[in-house]
């Protein structure tokens, strides 16, 4: 197809190949995994030469930290808004951010496997750190908000709960989405997650039982 074609080209002839290229990542990332396709073939999705995405990216894993970092960026933006500063309640607030959780890996399945499946390095690349530390900073700042009910010295840390709920939600993710075995189950991968979540802060002490 020619340079006037649509898609990820046209973003490539105004100037924006480092974007193109994300973009053109994002369905070979779905159809082959992060691991499972070559700068070569995001170059060809883009339109350009195989030479031209290193004017951005040193390797395919830089372009897939690039993905995951644009990743954890709408990830943060979703959990923010189903957050929504704790209203009405900061346990339905809560409950919301956990089928956010769930709703982004179904809608952004490509952008889901590059942040958890990539083998990206957070540590090792501040940007993707700080992207991360945004959606973790949601979880924390819910976590507080339902341990307000409890005295000080009873309050479990924060960051645990969070941690705990992160792990618990990327489980379900990963027994209860794209095809997995547990897509049979009688139940829906949000009532597993909220069910769970229940007995897990119940608990705690964070909710009541009943």
């Amino acid at each position: 197809m020619g340079a006037d074609g649509p898609g990820p080209r046209r973003s490539y002839h105004h100037g924006n190949l480092r974007q193109g290229l994300i973009d053109a990542a994002l369905p070979l990332i779905e159809a082959k995994g992060p691991l499972g396709f070559t700068l070569a073939e995001a170059a060809r999705g883009v339109g350009v030469s195989s030479a031209a995405p290193y004017r951005h990216f040193r390797g395919r894993d830089e372009l897939i930290e690039a993905v995951a970092e644009q990743g954890y960026g709408l990830f943060a933006e979703r959990l923010e808004r189903a957050w929504n500063g704790g209203r009405p309640s900061a346990l339905s607030a809560f409950m919301a951010v956990g089928r956010a959780y769930l709703a982004f890996a179904r809608s952004h399945p490509a952008h889901y496997m590059a942040m958890f499946e990539g083998g990206v390095s957070i540590a090792c690349n501040p940007e993707l750190a700080r992207a991360a530390d945004r959606a973790m900073a949601i979880l924390v700042r819910a976590a507080e908000r339902l341990a307000e009910r409890l005295p000080v010295g009873q309050r479990p840390p924060a960051t645990m709960v969070a941690n705990h709920i992160w792990a618990f939600s990327h489980g379900v993710v990963e027994l209860f989405g794209r095809g997995k075995p547990g897509a049979r189950a009688p139940y829906s991968a949000d009532e597993m997650l909220e069910s769970g979540a229940v007995i897990y802060l119940q608990g705690l002490g964070l909710i009541p039982s009943g």
